[in-house]
């Protein structure tokens, strides 16, 4: 199969400042690190006395288990189809590795020598060791699946020029992955861990997080378990990983049975406690989840993951005064992103395509260079809940799946009735004289350093609110959502002193009350803006129908509406406009959305067209690999066949080197003997 092509960034007056600068980055990396870079030196081949020019770009899923891997991938750029007038005579692969927190690095000079070293956190120079090896290896699987695209060209568009390569393609690379996990495992924690974890652990690191991933991709179950099942006997924790990937192989009552006995040996392990509050929750026994996830967040009061589990109980139990509780009490942590490069301004970039990967509709309508970008309307550029990621995103859906449950007038009763408002505050303030002892907000949480602030802009309500949009006269600003009133204030409460107002406690009307976290309360805010904007929205269209004249949005306009009823969980609406965005012009992320409609309705055809068109524009920016499409590729393989896929994918009018790269995920299933894929 041939590989994506080669994008450059050029550095022709300061050569190696990309490296430099990456050198000066290692002490402030957090996380799994930044994609590998590779940076050649090239020449003239003539000798004209012209100076040197250096080119790099980044990629992930190389081989990093030795030196001699890595210069095997530098030797493979040695030969550039687009620039036959220079020469490589140098190049420097650069590999971090986050165990031992070393970039760890290879020169290669053409043709000839090859050195091998690494670099700390100061900059300076030591050796590279096997054991730096095994370590530097594990990290580059860990974030070739980190960094991966998941179909909607997020991921692709936040760093130019990155190759993507799959890391494991075949069951021999697969046996040399987790030998490398099951000796380094219970280092993982030294990895970080996902944004919604506050203490990395045993079982909560990058480490885990990519291993349940990998297996999930793949559906290697058996490998999964065979490896689990061997770390358990080092340590019982490992216990929730285990039956996490029973249960992703349909495993249930291995799990459960594995889960009963884990506790009895760790009975406030909280990991264990959640996975089987997430089976009965999955089961329909709210009751049981609701037992299980008390206890887990007993067992673990600081992490978000355990309220948050809890809060989703609540919901599903129709308990939405308790589910509002329990979410006001998540303990948020300031989101931190993967580690992404910093580098210089290149003094130009090529980003090549290759024929294999042209499809004149994903190209057709596409905005060229200096062309100008798309009308946005700046209502919709200031939906603050498109930025949220991390611990916030999570709150916010929550926020949104009980809005879209009950309605957001009923939301806003509730929010009234178990959190102080500051008008009812105000006006008992002003009736009271009585001074007795404080007992206002016990047991509520006292508003958190971390939380405030966090997410820019969330807490900015003038910015979020204040502009009424109306694009279609009178009758659009007609349709409003009540905007939330406001809570009262931790510090308004406590008068800027450590104790509370004596006074308070005769607050008879507030007694069974709790203070409202400020930033559940900015969430309110932007949930109302949100709303706001979809509801003008969605009355505009309908005005617009009913006088039978065309409703005009820009393709960038129409892809931020369909994620705007996606958050807000209007699936048709949001279909709607994906649809409508492609009418327009090619877009991964409204491709991956319309893919969504297809999966519900069990559409083999149309599911295989929109991932034939995403594995294209993937490749088209340079990755060859994408697990979520991958899995679905997969799964597809599973329920329907290899041979009727195949034949699927063979039958669609498109160019043979266009579906050959869809060709190449069914083979990818083929090799790792998937459900399906031997008939």
């Amino acid at each position: 199969m041939v590989a994506p092509a080669v994008p450059e960034l050029y550095e022709e007056e300061d050569i190696f400042a990309a490296v430099e600068a990456r050198t000066e980055s290692l002490q402030n990396l957090r996380e799994l690190g930044p994609p590998d870079l590779v940076y050649l030196v090239k020449q003239p081949k003539s000798n004209t006395g012209r100076q040197q020019t250096g080119v790099y770009h980044h990629v992930t899923g190389i081989d990093a288990s030795s030196s001699a891997s890595l210069a095997a991938y530098v030797n493979t750029l040695t030969f550039s189809p687009l620039d036959k007038t220079h020469k490589v005579v140098s190049g420097i692969y650069c590999c971090y590795n986050a165990f031992s927190h070393l970039d760890m690095r290879v020169e290669v000079k053409i043709p000839g020598s090859l050195e091998s070293y690494c670099i700390d956190e100061r900059g300076e120079q030591r050796v590279a060791t096997e054991a730096l090896w095994l370590e530097t290896f594990l990290c580059g699987i860990l974030r070739a699946y980190s960094y991966a695209d998941n179909g909607s060209g997020d991921s692709i568009r936040k760093i130019v020029g990155v190759r993507r390569f799959n890391p494991v393609t075949n069951t021999e690379m697969e046996h040399k992955f987790l030998d490398a996990a099951e000796r380094l495992f219970f280092l993982g924690r030294q990895l970080s861990s996902d944004p919604e974890t506050q203490v990395p652990n045993t079982v909560s690191n990058h480490l885990t997080s990519g291993l349940l991933k990998y297996i999930q991709t793949t559906g290697r179950y058996t490998s999964g378990i065979n490896l689990f099942e061997k770390l358990r006997t080092r340590d019982v924790e490992v216990s929730s990983l285990l039956a996490q990937v029973m249960l992703m192989a349909d495993e249930e009552v291995q799990a459960v049975r594995l889960m009963y006995d884990s506790l009895q040996d760790v009975p406030m392990d909280y990991s264990l406690l959640d996975c089987q509050a997430a089976f009965c929750k999955n089961k329909g026994e709210g009751e049981m989840a609701l037992e299980c996830a008390k206890r887990a967040v007993t067992a673990a009061p600081s992490e978000f993951s355990t309220w948050a589990r809890l809060a989703e109980v609540y919901v599903g139990l129709e308990q939405w005064d308790l589910a509002l509780l329990t979410l006001n009490s998540c303990p948020m942590f300031t989101y931190q992103d993967k580690d992404t490069p910093r580098m210089p301004q290149p003094s130009r970039i090529m980003l090549p395509i290759l024929a294999e990967s042209m499809l004149d509709e994903i190209d057709e309508g596409q905005p060229r260079q200096g062309d100008p970008h798309d009308y946005v309307h700046p209502s919709l550029r200031r939906l603050h809940a498109a930025t949220y990621q991390g611990t916030f995103l999570k709150a916010y859906n929550l926020l949104t799946k009980i809005t879209a449950a009950i309605g957001w007038d009923q939301l806003l009763k509730i929010r009234s009735e178990v959190f102080v408002m500051e008008e009812e505050y105000r006006v008992e303030r002003q009736h009271s004289t009585s001074k007795v002892s404080p007992s206002i907000g016990s047991g509520a949480n006292e508003e958190s350093e971390d939380a405030k602030g966090t997410e820019k802009g969330a807490g900015d309500e003038d910015t979020q609110t204040k502009s009424e949009t109306t694009t279609n006269g009178d009758k659009a600003s007609e349709v409003t959502v009540e905007r939330p009133e406001q809570t009262v204030a931790s510090a308004v409460v406590k008068s800027g002193r450590d104790d509370p107002d004596p006074s308070h406690a005769s607050y008879t009307q507030f007694q069974n009350k709790r203070l409202c976290e400020r930033w559940l309360d900015n969430l309110f805010m932007v949930l109302y803006e949100d709303l706001r904007i979809y509801t003008i929205w969605r009355t505009e269209m309908a005005q617009f129908r009913q006088q039978a004249i065309e409703y005009k949005k820009s393709a960038t306009e129409w892809e931020i509406l369909g994620e705007l009823a996606e958050r807000l969980h209007h699936f048709d609406e949001g279909i709607e406009a994906y649809q409508h965005c492609l009418e327009i012009r090619f877009s991964p992320k409204a491709m991956r959305g319309v893919l969504k409609l297809y999966e519900n309705r069990n559409d083999t055809r149309s599911m295989l067209g929109a991932l034939i068109r995403l594995i294209a524009w993937q490749y088209r920016w340079y990755s060859e690999f994408s697990p979520e499409l991958l899995y679905l590729i997969r799964k597809l393989i599973e329920d329907e066949g290899a041979v009727k896929v195949r034949s699927i994918v063979q039958a669609t009018n498109l160019s043979q080197p266009v579906l050959d790269l869809t060709h190449q995920y069914c083979q990818l299933c083929a090799t790792f003997r998937s459900s399906g894929s031997d008939g």
